[in-house]
C-alpha cells in the first residue's frame, strides 16, 4: 500500500520546489499517494486568515504533510500559517538539523557544523495573547508551561540518546526572566537527571548566539523556548550556507509536518531557478519518519553528491542551473545509487 501524505505546495516559489520534491522523492521507488492541499494567501483570505477545516482534514487522515513556505504578513494581517498548524496539531517539537555542506563556501568552511536543534513549538510569545492597554500601550503575554517545557526537552534528550549525541544545551534569559525561562530550565534540568549519558550545559541566549558566530563547534544540540529557537535556528542555518539548505520537520503525538523554513520568495516566483533544497532535505527527514531509512539516505546522499560535484548548482549558492536541472541531477544519482 502507498503512503498517503498531504502536500502543501504554499506561495511563491512553493509549487516549484514542490514539484520538484515530489519527482526527488518518486524516484527513490517509494509508493507515496500525494493528496495535494491549497493553503496560500489566497486561501487564507477566502478563509478569514484561518486555516481552512479541509487542510486540517488531510492531516488528520494521512498523520503526515510535507509543506513548502507560505507567505505571512508582516505587522498586521492572519496569523502565521506555521503558528496556527503547530497549535492547532499541537505539533510541540520543531527539529531543525544544521551541518556544513559539500561545495557551499561559508565564512565557516574550515569549521565542520553538525548541530541538531529542538525548538518548543507550541507556547511562549508564540501564544499570541497580545492586548492594546491603552493607545499605543500593547502588552504580550509570555506563557512558559511545565508540561510543555518537560515535553520537549524529553524529545530531545531521547533524540540525543537514540542517535548518540554527546550534550545537549538548554538556552535561556532565566537571569532576566526568573519564572517563566527559570521554569523552563528547572524542566529541561529535571528531565536530564534521566540521562547521564549526556553532558548537559545551559547557556544565557545572548551569549549563546556570540559563541555560535566565535566557535560554533562547540555546540551539538540545543535545546529552546519557542522565542529563542526560531531566531537561533535562523542564525545557525547562516553559518551553513542559509536557510535555501537547511531542513525542518514539526513533531506531535499524532502528526508530522515537514517544510521548508525559508520564505515564498516572491521576486523569484514563477522564473525556474528557485533552489528546492531546503524541502528535498525535509522530504528525506520525512521518508526516515515513514520508515523508509535506505530511501531517505539515497536522497540525502544524493542532494550532498549534486553539491560536492558543483556542476548543476541554483544561482543562489553560486550556479547557473535551473531548479529542473539541480533537480534532474539528484534524481540521475538517486536512482544510480
Amino acid at each position: 500500500m502507498p503512503y498517503q501524505v498531504s502536500l502543501i505546495p504554499g506561495d511563491g516559489i512553493g509549487p516549484e520546489v514542490a514539484q520538484a520534491t515530489v519527482r526527488a522523492v518518486e524516484a527513490t521507488g517509494v509508493r507515496i499517494e500525494w493528496e495535494c492541499i491549497e493553503l496560500n494567501s489566497k486561501a487564507l483570505e477566502a478563509a478569514g486568515g484561518e486555516i481552512p477545516q479541509h487542510v486540517l482534514d488531510s492531516l488528520d487522515r494521512t498523520h503526515v504533510g510535507l509543506k513548502g513556505p507560505v507567505t505571512t504578513p508582516i505587522a498586521g494581517g492572519h496569523q502565521s500559517v506555521n503558528v496556527q498548524l503547530r497549535k492547532r496539531l499541537d505539533l510541540f517539537a520543531n527539529f531543525r538539523p544544521v551541518r556544513s555542506f559539500p561545495g557551499i563556501r561559508t565564512r565557516y568552511s574550515d569549521v565542520h557544523i553538525d548541530i541538531v536543534m529542538f525548538r518548543e513549538n507550541t507556547e511562549d510569545l508564540y501564544a499570541g495573547l497580545e492586548h492594546e492597554v491603552v493607545k499605543d500601550v500593547v502588552t504580550s503575554l509570555k506563557v512558559i508551561t511545565r508540561v510543555a517545557s518537560l515535553r520537549i526537552a524529553r524529545y530531545a534528550f531521547e533524540y540525543a540518546r537514540r542517535e548518540k549525541r554527546r550534550k545537549i544545551h538548554a538556552i535561556h534569559k532565566a537571569n532576566i526572566m526568573k519564572l517563566s525561562d527559570g521554569l523552563f530550565l528547572r524542566c529541561c534540568r529535571e528531565v536530564a537527571r534521566d540521562y547521564p549519558e549526556i553532558e548537559y550545559k545551559e547557556m544565557i541566549v545572548d551569549n549563546a548566539a556570540m559563541q555560535l558566530v566565535m566557535r560554533p563547534e562547540i555546540f551539538d544540540a540545543l535545546l529552546m523556548p519557542n522565542l529563542y529557537g526560531d531566531i537561533v535556528s535562523d542564525l545557525v542555518a547562516g553559518l551553513v550556507g542559509g536557510l535555501g539548505i537547511v531542513p525542518g520537520a514539526n513533531f506531535g503525538e499524532r502528526h508530522a509536518v515537514f517544510e521548508a523554513v525559508h520564505g515564498s520568495a516572491p521576486d523569484i516566483a514563477g522564473k525556474g531557478v528557485a533552489n528546492p533544497t531546503a524541502l528535498m532535505q525535509s522530504a528525506a527527514l520525512m521518508l526516515s519518519h515513514i520508515g523508509e531509512g535506505e530511501a531517505a539516505h539515497r536522497l540525502q546522499s544524493s542532494i550532498e553528491w549534486v553539491y560536492a560535484e558543483g556542476r548543476h548548482l541554483t544561482p543562489d549558492v553560486g550556479g547557473s542551473a535551473t531548479t529542473a536541472e539541480f533537480t534532474d541531477a539528484v534524481i540521475r544519482k538517486v536512482t544510480k545509487s
